[in-house]
């Protein structure tokens, strides 16, 4: 029996770019030879979850958040797998929920963007045009800021919580580590009469 997370990560390594699919794109190649940016350390995993988080729900555009994901992961020094990972947190079926509760922040700080206006379009499958006037008219403010809102604070909680799974991970292992030291000694000491 798979457990959740086996499937998750059997998921992740089918779907994330592997560095040397990047390394033949333009615009990410010429980052994607910088072996720093593959690494997992304790410093580039929380700074890729946050940058891939940030782009992710910012940019909800499918093929510019990886890219935009890897670009900012260069001078921010994060690991641009887990960034690329992160931005499928953004998806078809979590972005109009990110969208409403962006509007409804934006809302909230003093815009007005009317969010059955959102769900009607949404519902009936509008075309460019439509969503065009509707971003046009005060709503883009609203969501712009509440998008920027949610991204930031998504950023914050995914770095705090990553780099305090890592940190508990390591220590884990490092536990595991000396209590295998540990009982090798013990093993290997002569039983004394």
């Amino acid at each position: 029996m798979t457990t959740f997370s086996s499937r998750i990560l059997r998921w992740a390594r089918a779907n994330m770019p592997r560095r040397e699919e990047l390394e033949h794109n333009r615009w990410v190649g010429p980052f994607a030879r910088r072996p720093e940016l593959w690494r997992f350390t304790r410093r580039s995993v929380p700074r890729g979850v946050a940058v891939g988080l940030l782009v992710g729900i910012f940019a909800l555009i499918p093929g510019i958040q990886i890219i935009g994901a890897a670009l900012m992961c260069v001078p921010c020094r994060g690991n641009i797998p887990l960034a690329a990972l992160m931005t499928f947190l953004s998806n078809p079926a979590t972005t109009p929920f990110i969208i409403a509760g962006s509007i409804w922040l934006g809302n909230k700080l003093g815009f007005h963007a009317d969010v059955e206006t959102f769900y009607g379009l949404y519902e009936r499958g509008a075309g460019i045009n439509e969503w065009a006037s509707w971003l046009l008219s005060d709503a883009a403010p609203a969501m712009l800021l509440g998008l920027f809102i949610v991204s930031t604070i998504s950023a914050a909680v995914g770095y705090l919580v990553s780099s305090f799974t890592w940190t508990s991970w390591v220590r884990r292992k490092r536990r595991a580590a000396q209590e295998r030291i540990v009982a090798q000694r013990r093993q290997q000491e002569p039983i004394q009469p």
